[in-house]
């Protein structure tokens, strides 16, 4: 049976050990995707990917601390002539890996119904996630001259047939992992037990799981995501813990997460040795009015100086950049080395 992070948690032999001179890195992924309300029901007609068009500005201040970001495109974007035009500059210039990111309810073929289960693409029989990753990887590879190696299912949605049809396509790399997130009652994968920590899985163990960096701070952290868990079930206590600086669980994202919050994860992280510090968000909040996170010009200031602190704080830190493709080497130059378990992060 293959690894479904659902069901298991990764073995500690699955754990990537870098060498000493990969020291401590950073790499950006952006879920570049279709504008849509977040707060009505997904619909098949909403593709409009004008916000791509705004992307520059925030690629120019990624670009000026050394990044070279991954734009996970979705469908609605790989067949959208505008938006190839100004991913395919960033990716002339040698500045971004184009990925996946498959939405399954704007992803052909339209097979399935959409409703909220169907919208984790792992949820999906088989063969409807295959023929809807083929048409996806394939529209990419005509989009952008390239085959992508890098996926992430839309709403983190990986399923127990996801790893192998990846292996199948090609892909090197997932980052559909968000570590100590449960999604099982709006019907998708649970991550609680996943450290945030880059592994090797699928049924070759030869697909690169990189998740997404979350953390838990405040005097309880200590306690983690077994707290976290027990705060859940009591009402506002979760948010109770976290104004008061004992428990909150942070992913680095600057969507809903506030700068001071992110740094502190951050800080904390490289003081636990984290080796790859991953940072994610969606392309429709570079302009306002797409998402719940930047409704305005404020909250658009406010999104462009999280990253002049977060990126700050790592350069300060001596954190350089690093791509998809240059973990993936890395990870693969240690392989033959004896296995060791990987330092889990406080929580």
């Amino acid at each position: 049976m293959s690894y479904h992070p659902a069901m298991f948690a990764p073995r500690p032999e699955q754990y990537v050990r870098f060498s000493e001179d990969f020291g401590q890195r950073f790499l950006i992924f952006v879920d570049t995707e279709e504008e849509f309300d977040w707060s009505q029901p997904r619909r098949r007609d909403a593709t409009d990917v004008k916000a791509v068009r705004a992307l520059p500005a925030i690629h120019e201040l990624m670009r000026g601390y050394g990044a070279k970001p991954a734009y996970l495109v979705d469908y609605p974007v790989a067949t959208d002539p505008d938006a190839i035009e100004v991913l395919r500059r960033f990716q002339d210039e040698g500045g971004a890996t184009i990925g996946a990111q498959l939405h399954p309810w704007v992803n052909p073929p339209f097979i399935e119904q959409v409703v909220e289960k169907n919208s984790f693409p792992g949820n999906l029989p088989r063969s409807v996630e295959r023929a809807k990753m083929k048409a996806l990887s394939d529209a990419i590879a005509a989009g952008f001259g390239e085959r992508p190696f890098v996926y992430r299912a839309g709403r983190y949605g990986v399923g127990p047939n996801t790893e192998a049809l990846l292996d199948e396509f090609g892909y090197r790399m997932d980052v559909s992992v968000r570590p100590y997130f449960d999604y099982t009652e709006e019907g998708g994968p649970c991550f609680r037990r996943i450290q945030p920590t880059p592994y090797w899985t699928g049924p070759e163990q030869r697909l690169l799981e990189l998740p997404l960096s979350s953390a838990f701070t405040g005097g309880f952290r200590g306690f983690g995501e077994s707290a976290f868990r027990f705060a859940s079930r009591i009402p506002h206590l979760n948010g109770i813990l976290s104004r008061g600086g004992l428990l909150s669980r942070i992913a680095l994202t600057p969507e809903g997460i506030p700068a001071g919050d992110a740094v502190q994860a951050v800080e904390q992280m490289l003081d636990q040795g984290v080796p790859v510090i991953s940072i994610s968000f969606h392309s429709p909040s570079v302009e306002p009015g797409h998402t719940p996170y930047v409704r305005d010009a404020e909250d658009l200031s406010r999104f462009f100086n999280w990253f002049d602190m977060v990126l700050g704080t790592l350069q300060r830190r001596g954190v350089k950049p690093v791509s998809c493709e240059e973990v993936i080497a890395a990870a693969e130059s240690v392989r033959d080395l004896p296995a060791v378990e990987a330092t889990k992060p406080a929580g």
